[in-house]
């Protein structure tokens, strides 16, 4: 079943893991594809970039449209985009399970989040390391999920930034006095330790990627992150 959110032993955890296809091997996309799911991985982590809201260029929507025939895995997309707005449609038509925008693009977070919601995707909001958390309570109620970057967007490879974690822990502390039921996600420099740092703190959705694609035994490694 496409969009599965828990391994089939919930026993292990409740920790979801998403895949970053940025550190994939592209050339070798369907394989990549194969591998993750074979890992028992659940979500894969798209980085869209624009080269304008961050420096690099990635890929877009019709990348996702080409990979979502041929996949059951839960599509974790993330806009590292100046202005998400026109391009949620786009998203929502080829195929993203969630779409996560940044707190510090252009344009109406709030208003961008419904329509996230409208069109039948998971709705997610980003903050950068440097983004004070608060700035994103008043949009928890637009949100099924809250990304926390533990390292700077833009680059894959870069080292966990611990100081996030104050960050992670602060923002479910709030929701747990406020009865929110939301997943955090932390993407950055997460491997089997940082897991579970995160995990500690609050985190319940873990974006790993040179770690993941880069082990012999990506079923060991996602276990280890478990």
């Amino acid at each position: 079943m496409r969009g599965a959110f828990f391994t089939k032993d919930k026993s292990k955890t409740d920790a979801i893991i998403s895949a970053s296809m940025l550190a994939s091997d592209l050339a070798r996309l369907s394989d990549e594809l194969t591998r993750v799911e074979n890992a028992g991985i659940e979500w894969l982590h798209i980085d869209v970039m624009d080269g304008v809201f961050v420096d690099n260029i990635t890929y877009g929507n019709n990348v996702v449209k080409a990979l979502r025939p041929i996949s059951k895995l839960f599509f974790d997309t993330h806009l590292m985009v100046h202005d998400p707005t026109r391009l949620i449609p786009l998203f929502a038509k080829a195929g993203s399970d969630m779409l996560t925008i940044h707190l510090e693009s252009e344009g109406d977070a709030a208003a961008n989040l419904s329509e996230i919601r409208r069109l039948g995707m998971q709705s997610g909001l980003s903050v950068k390391p440097d983004t004070p958390i608060e700035r994103v309570y008043p949009l928890l109620p637009y949100c099924d999920m809250v990304l926390v970057m533990t390292v700077e967007p833009g680059y894959g490879g870069q080292s966990f930034r611990k100081e996030c974690i104050e960050k992670v822990r602060r923002l479910r502390d709030h929701c747990n006095e406020n009865n929110i039921d939301i997943k955090i996600e932390v993407d950055g420099g997460i491997n089997a330790d940082t897991a579970k740092i995160a995990k500690q703190a609050g985190a319940n959705v873990l974006v790993a990627g040179t770690y993941l694609f880069g082990a012999k035994d990506m079923s060991d490694a996602a276990y280890r992150l478990r």
